[in-house]
């Protein structure tokens, strides 16, 4: 029905239905994708750039508006482009004004139209003719100050004798002078009081290009000045209710001073001085920095016991000199807050409920300290269990608390130093006690770590400490019995369900590049995460110091407790290539190794790699694939046992802008887990080089993805292509596939990658 609708009925007499639309570019340097955004008709939307689907759903209804089905396909529906011409040409200018902007001053955009039918296709063509490029770059500048400022700093000038005329680049030069002038004093300095002059050399495309200051004017009828520096006189810190009701009359508050600021409030100190201080880049003596104002809002911002801030400066008139008084106004965030929360639990296909309530204070000890406090419950009915078992019945309960401060807690650190790296510590303990069928088993844990950003906006984490204690007081008697059967299977799992600690460091960092202001007006992106983590060697080195060898085959003990020793990393790569505001295409590489040693045979089991899933190879459900060919004892799936110590995960998703609030996805995964070690009953799990690529297991699937702004709610599903669990024409359901056996369906929430 969807093909064989017509728009007819909905193009105009004369008129045509707008069916491409597109740039072409004489020249190589100018490309047509630069150019995009300026289109400012385009044709009805394809759904994976292949088939106009929405513009079909509209052309299923009728013309009567009082139906309320025509209503809906209408707006769910995308209405058919009409050409408008008028449309066309205000692009075209605005397109060979962009070109010309980039040093084609000649340049010509032509408007290109095939018609057939009623469809009209598009073009607009730009020819270049030749690139004008600056010849010499001269300076007028009558303030000797601000000519020394920017002499001193013309190292970092973004122009250059013989590079393009380009406008955005001059521009972006103006902003440069700007900013250089603003972190020096110039408070009332702004971009428009630098101009350019260009003349052309005659019979040539060079052009001479003079950089003039214009004197001050506060406004236009008013005399030109010099411009004026400006030193801080007096910060005051000023805490208040309401920003807005702020009227520059706080004689009437308490104040203090402390480290050259002045502190007013009322009934008492929200926020103790000392932490404004460290929090504070405006100083009274210095010469006025914008920069200086910025990194004062964003460390204040790192503040969650603050709502709002704002600085605002005042103008004073010293004897020799113009002086400013910063006047830091904060507004106070409620403190206390209590929030519960019911929400619907999946796991491995297992549905279930759980609540929390939680606690939090955030300005425990008047440094913005930020505490947490939540008790959350959970219950599961357990399916696929073997006979034996009592009930089926999953229940958890957990306790956690955390205690955040707003920076760098470690002694004998400076309060330049703790300015410069803008860390979050933490401190928080947790407690968790899981009731299955097979077993009891209870975690405690308790850790200390670090958060940073730097100045490209990587983010950095330290786990300075993270000792965990894994304890199975109560194993079933069916339960039991398995576990003594892996030992002609894999005896690797058995350990996974007796005691042990985990003392841990490790360091995470990540990157975004759509996050870095640089990159703004970029259409793509990429993100980097880099983890790497150890455990257990101090604990091995010191027992080895105490005992020669261990006293039980267990390895060496704490208090009668075993612990673990590993080294684990992880790489994870996501490439996004907007091919238009509505399609996009994403690669994705993730490979993991872990490496247990010392005193571990395997790796504890909640550090193992599981392969399937939303955000794995999609074809198979959660932790049902691998390690390499293994296929499970008698062909039966046991998430316990699909466990590994390398992982590799490859993965290629198209995404399309449907209609209304859903996106479409087509993707390709591939990937697999293997074994460093061999274990008894899992031979073919081991990794090998000469033949792991022949076990990587290979999906394709379709989505559907709900995006409600503050969530996305993602609906996967997934084929078998290449199974390497199964053998001869069986490894390929590619060629026949059967649902039963080959599909996997997923919902998850946001993106996988």
């Amino acid at each position: 029905m969807l093909c064989s609708c017509s728009v007819n009925k909905f193009i105009p007499d004369k008129q045509y239905l707008l069916d491409e639309v597109d740039v072409v570019s004489d020249s190589k340097e100018v490309k047509p994708s630069l150019f995009t955004s300026y289109i400012r008709q385009n044709p009805n939307a394809k759904w994976f750039n292949l088939v106009k689907i929405p513009m079909r759903i509209y052309c299923i209804s009728g013309k009567d508006s009082s139906k309320w089905m025509n209503r809906f396909l209408q707006k769910i529906g995308d209405a058919p482009k009409i050409y408008d011409e008028t449309i066309a040409l205000k692009s075209q200018r605005e397109i060979e004004k962009a070109v010309r902007n980039m040093g084609y001053m000649r340049a010509v955009v032509r408007l290109d139209t095939i018609i057939n039918k009623n469809k009209l296709k598009l073009s607009y063509n730009i020819k270049t003719d030749s690139l004008y490029r600056i010849n010499h770059i001269a300076y007028q500048i009558d303030d000797w100050m601000i000519n020394e400022l920017i002499m001193q700093d013309s190292v970092y000038s973004l122009l250059s004798e013989g590079m393009p005329f380009d406008v955005v680049a001059l521009d972006n030069e103006r902003q440069r002078i700007t900013k250089l002038l603003q972190n020096n004093g110039y408070f009332k300095f702004n971009k428009d009081f630098i101009v350019y002059q260009a003349d052309t050399v005659r019979n040539t495309f060079e052009v001479d290009l003079t950089m003039k200051l214009l004197p001050y004017r506060a406004r236009k009828e008013d005399l030109p000045v010099s411009h004026k520096q400006y030193s801080i006189r007096n910060v005051n810190f000023i805490t208040i209710d309401d920003i807005t009701r702020f009227d520059n009359d706080y004689q009437s508050y308490d104040s203090l001073f402390y480290k050259g600021l002045n502190i007013y409030y009322k009934d008492n100190v929200y926020i103790r001085p000392n932490v404004l201080a460290n929090f504070n880049y405006i100083n009274p003596g210095t010469l006025f920095s914008e920069q200086s104002v910025q990194n004062t809002y964003a460390s204040m911002g790192r503040l969650r016991a603050l709502k709002y801030t704002n600085v605002r400066f005042n103008e004073v008139m010293g004897k020799d000199s113009m002086l400013l008084d910063a006047n830091v106004l904060l507004s106070k965030n409620k403190d206390k807050s209590i929030a519960f929360e019911i929400e619907g639990t999946n796991s491995a296909g297992d549905l279930g409920a759980a609540a929390s309530m939680t606690f939090q204070h955030k300005n425990l000890f008047k440094g913005s300290e930020t505490f947490t406090f939540k008790v959350r419950g959970a219950y599961e009915a357990i399916t696929g269990l073997e006979e034996g078992y009592e009930n089926d019945d999953y229940q958890e309960y957990g306790i956690e608390s955390t205690l955040n401060f707003p920076e760098f807690m470690f002694p004998f650190l400076s309060s330049a130093f703790k300015k410069k790296i803008r860390a979050t510590s933490e401190v928080g303990v947790k407690f968790n006690s899981q009731l299955r069928p097979e077993f009891t088993r209870t975690l405690a844990s308790a850790s200390w770590s670090y958060r940073w950003t730097d100045k490209t906006r990587s983010q950095h984490r330290f786990d300075l400490l993270d000792v965990n204690y894994i304890y199975v007081p109560w194993k079933s008697n069916t339960f039991k019995a398995y576990l003594e059967n892996l030992t002609d299977r894999n005896s690797i799992l058995i350990k996974s369900y007796e005691d042990l600690l985990i003392v841990r460091m490790g360091y995470t960092f990540s990157y975004n590049s759509a996050n870095n202001s640089q990159m703004i007006g970029n259409r793509n992106s990429y993100s980097v995460r880099f983890n790497i983590e150890e455990s257990g060697n101090l604990l091995y080195g010191a027992s080895k110091l105490i005992h020669r060898r261990p006293k039980t085959d267990k390895g060496y003990v704490i208090a009668n407790i075993p612990f673990a020793q590993y080294i684990k990393g992880d790489f994870d790569f996501a490439q996004n290539l907007l091919i238009d505001n509505r399609n996009s295409l994403v690669f994705h590489i993730g490979l993991g190794v872990a490496y247990p040693y010392g005193n571990s045979q395997a790796l504890p089991f909640e550090k193992r790699y599981f392969s399937g899933g939303p955000n794995s190879v999609r074809g198979w459900s959660v932790r049902s694939l691998g390690p390499g060919s293994y296929k499970g004892a008698d062909g039966v799936v046991n998430y316990i046992n699909h466990t590994g110590d390398i992982k590799l995960d490859l993965n290629v998703e198209y995404r399309t802008h449907l209609f209304w609030k859903f996106n479409g996805a087509a993707f390709i995964d591939a990937g697999n887990i293997w074994n460093i070690n061999t274990y008894e009953g899992q031979e073919e799990g081991t990794f090998r080089f000469d033949s792991f690529y022949k076990q990587i297991a290979v999906a394709y699937g379709l989505g559907i993805r709900l995006d409600l702004d503050y969530l996305i709610l993602r609906f996967d599903g997934g084929m078998k292509a290449v199974n390497p669990m199964l053998e001869g024409k069986d490894k390929y359901p590619l060629i026949r596939p059967r649902m039963s056996r080959d599909f996997a369906f997923h919902f998850a929430v946001g993106y996988p990658f």
